[in-house]
Parts: structure tokens; C-alpha cells; sequence
């Protein structure tokens, strides 16, 4: 995997740099999410590896399974990951994309775990409270995990606030070891 991200990397680099000066990250960063879609696909996952498969024709394949969503500069980039046979790391290549996307415009990831579905209300109010916390603008994904008992468990980058139930219970037994 550490692999996969370090060979992902340049490539990352360079959508990143060519979306970002034609302001588009946008869009690379929707047709990244697509192109990772569908190299991850078992089906495309043997075309990739058919040595009797042409790169025109592999080429022909992830674009022609995308559709319309491909702009010509995104084109060009498959074909080259496809001549460097990298089609295998788009998907490491969207989450790079994505990081350096969000890094740039002060965006943070957050994941709020829940024991129970949260209302989209408190969601709201929670989303705006972590975000005067943060001081950036939050992408919110909530998870459901019945295991925490009851509470939230948020991540945010390396910050972890847990008022879990589960979470509690674990500080309370590591205090009682100690």
C-alpha cells in the first residue's frame, strides 16, 4: 500500500497542478472519484492486467466506460497512466488529489462515528460547532457503529474527540489498571 501511494504520488501531483491552473479542481477531483470507480471494478481490474489488450485499446476502455465526464487533458492523463501502466494506483492517485485539493482550499476531512443516526439538525450544529473549533470548513461523513453503545466518536486529521460510551468505558478501565 505505502508502495502504491508512493508511485501514486507524482501523478497526484501533476492532476493537481494542471486542474489547479485551470481552475478546475472540481471537476478532476469528480472525474478522479470516477476513473477510481472503475479501475477497481474486478472486471476492469482483468482487462488491466490482459496482455493482449493494446494501451489504445485499455485507453479506449477506461474512457469509453467514463463517458462524456472526461475533459481532453483528463484523457491524456489516462492514456499516460495507462502507458506507465499506473491504472492500478488511481485509486491512491484520487485520495492524494483529494488531500491536496482540500489543503488548499482550508477544507478538513471529519468523521462523526455514532452509535445512532444523528438528525440533520444537530448534524448542522454540530458540523458549524466543529468547525469554529477547527477554524476550516469541514467535510462531514457520519458512520453508524452500534458498538460505541451510545455518544460520537469524531476524527478529525489526528484529533479525536470520543464521547462514546464505549469510549469512557475504556478510559475508566485503563485508570482502574493504573
Amino acid at each position: 500500500m505505502a508502495e502504491n501511494v508512493t508511485i501514486a504520488r507524482p501523478y497526484a501531483d501533476a492532476a493537481f497542478e494542471l486542474a489547479k491552473g485551470a481552475d478546475a479542481l472540481g471537476p478532476w477531483s469528480e472525474a478522479l472519484a470516477k476513473l477510481a470507480a472503475i479501475v477497481a471494478d474486478p472486471a476492469m481490474q482483468e482487462c488491466i492486467g490482459d496482455p493482449n489488450l493494446t494501451d489504445d485499446q485499455l485507453h479506449g476502455l477506461v474512457v469509453g466506460v467514463a463517458g462524456e465526464v472526461l475533459n481532453q487533458d483528463q484523457q491524456n492523463f489516462v492514456r499516460l497512466l495507462v502507458e506507465n501502466e499506473r491504472l492500478k494506483v488511481l485509486p491512491e492517485i484520487r485520495d492524494l488529489f483529494v488531500r491536496r485539493k482540500n489543503d488548499h482550499e482550508g477544507v478538513k476531512e471529519a468523521l462523526i462515528t455514532s452509535a445512532f443516526p444523528i438528525d440533520d439538525a444537530i448534524l448542522a450544529t454540530m458540523k458549524s460547532d466543529l468547525e469554529a473549533r477547527f477554524k476550516a470548513r469541514l467535510n462531514v461523513k457520519v458512520s453508524l457503529d452500534p458498538e460505541l453503545i451510545g455518544g460520537v466518536r469524531i476524527a478529525v486529521g489526528d484529533d479525536v474527540i470520543d464521547t462514546s460510551v464505549r469510549g469512557k468505558l475504556a478510559n475508566m478501565a485503563a485508570a482502574l489498571k493504573n
